[in-house]
C-alpha cells in the first residue's frame, strides 16, 4: 500500500521501457503540468479462466491516440506496439486484476502556452483498484445530485478528447457532490439537458425501455456505454439516443452509470429523491450481470471484446 492510499504496482512503462513507479515524474514547468496538456486512457484487465485478460483494448487504443491526435501530440508509437505494452506492464507487476492509465503528454521544454517546444511523453502504469464507488455501490445504487456545474459548450474544447484539463470541470461536480453528502454527480449541458456523471456516462430506463443522452458533443464517447449498448441488444432490449431533460431523471424507473471505472453502477436517488425502488433496478441488474459473465470470461464473447495477455 503507498503512502498515497491506493496499492502501487513496482514498474511503469515510459517511452518503450520499463521504469521503477518512483521514477516516473514530472519537471514542475512541464507543459503537462502548466496547462493540463495530457490525453489518457483508463482500461481495465479482469481475471478470468484463461488468465488475464484487458476489456475492449483496441478501442481504448483508439480513443487514446484520436484524443492525441485532436490535441496535436501523437507519439511515435503504433496502435500494436502500445497495446503490446499495455499487456507487458500487466506481465511485468505480475498483476491478475488491475487497472491500466496509458498517459500521453507535453513534457518540459515551452514555458508559455505554445506546447510545440515541449516533448511529447507516454507513459503506461497499471495497479490494482476495486470498485470504484466502493462494493455497496454496485449491489445497491448511489446517491447523486445534479451538480450546479455544467458542461462545456461544444466548440469550446474537444469533449471526445479524453484529456486530463478536461478533468477539472469533473473535479468540481466531485467535490461538490460529496461535500453535500452525495456520493457523485451528474452534469447538464448548456442547453439543460441531460449531458453525463461527473466522469461516467449515464443511462435511464423507462417503461422497460433503455434510453442514452445523445452524444451532443457535451459528453465523452465512452467505450463502456458502447458496450453496454451492444450487451442491451443482445439481451433484447429496446435502446434509445434521446434528449434527457433534468426532471426525466426523476421519474426514471431505473438510473445507472457506465464507465471503465464506474463499470456498471446503478443509481439509487438524484437530489434526494428516490429513483424506482430505491435499490437497484431489474435492468441496471441483469445489464451487469451480463457485463460481469462476459468481462470474466464466463461467456462466448460475442463481440470478441477482450484480449488475453497471451494471446
Amino acid at each position: 500500500m503507498g503512502a498515497v492510499g491506493f496499492d502501487e504496482s513496482e514498474w511503469i512503462w515510459k517511452n518503450g521501457e520499463m521504469i521503477p513507479w518512483a521514477d516516473a515524474q514530472l519537471h514542475l514547468l512541464s507543459t503537462a503540468v502548466q496547462f493540463g496538456t495530457s490525453v489518457f486512457e483508463g482500461v481495465r484487465t479482469y481475471e478470468t479462466p484463461n488468465g488475464p485478460a484487458i476489456f475492449r483494448l483496441d478501442s481504448h487504443i483508439r480513443r487514446l491516440l484520436d484524443s492525441a491526435k485532436i490535441y496535436r501530440m501523437v507519439p511515435d508509437f503504433t496502435p500494436e506496439q502500445l497495446a503490446e505494452a499495455c499487456k507487458e506492464v500487466v506481465r511485468k507487476n505480475e498483476l491478475t486484476s488491475c487497472y491500466i492509465r496509458p498517459m500521453v503528454l507535453r513534457g518540459y521544454g515551452a514555458v508559455g502556452i505554445n506546447p510545440f517546444d515541449s516533448p511529447i511523453v507516454t507513459f503506461i502504469p497499471a495497479w490494482p483498484w476495486g470498485a470504484y464507488l466502493g462494493e455497496d455501490a454496485l449491489k445497491n445504487g448511489v446517491d447523486v445530485c445534479v451538480s450546479s456545474w455544467l458542461r462545456a459548450h461544444p466548440n469550446t474544447y474537444p469533449q471526445r478528447a479524453k484529456a486530463g484539463g478536461h478533468y477539472l470541470s469533473a473535479q468540481l461536480m466531485k467535490m461538490e457532490a460529496l461535500e453535500n453528502g452525495y456520493v457523485d454527480a451528474i452534469a447538464l449541458a448548456p442547453t439543460g439537458l441531460v449531458s453525463e456523471g461527473s466522469g461516467m456516462n449515464l443511462f435511464l430506463v423507462r417503461n422497460g425501455v433503455i434510453i442514452s443522452p445523445f452524444l451532443d458533443g457535451t459528453s465523452l464517447e465512452g467505450i463502456t456505454r458502447d458496450s453496454i449498448i451492444l450487451m442491451a441488444n443482445d439481451l433484447g432490449y429496446e435502446v434509445r439516443e434521446q434528449d434527457i431533460p433534468r426532471e426525466s431523471l426523476y421519474t426514471a424507473d431505473e438510473l445507472f452509470f457506465t464507465g471503465t471505472a464506474a463499470e456498471v453502477t446503478p443509481v439509487r436517488s438524484v437530489d434526494r429523491i428516490t429513483i424506482g425502488s430505491g435499490t437497484a433496478g431489474p435492468v441496471s441488474l441483469a445489464l451487469q450481470k451480463h457485463f460481469w459473465e462476459t468481462v470474466r470470461g464466463e461467456n462466448d464473447d460475442p463481440h470478441g471484446f477482450l484480449t488475453y495477455l497471451d494471446g
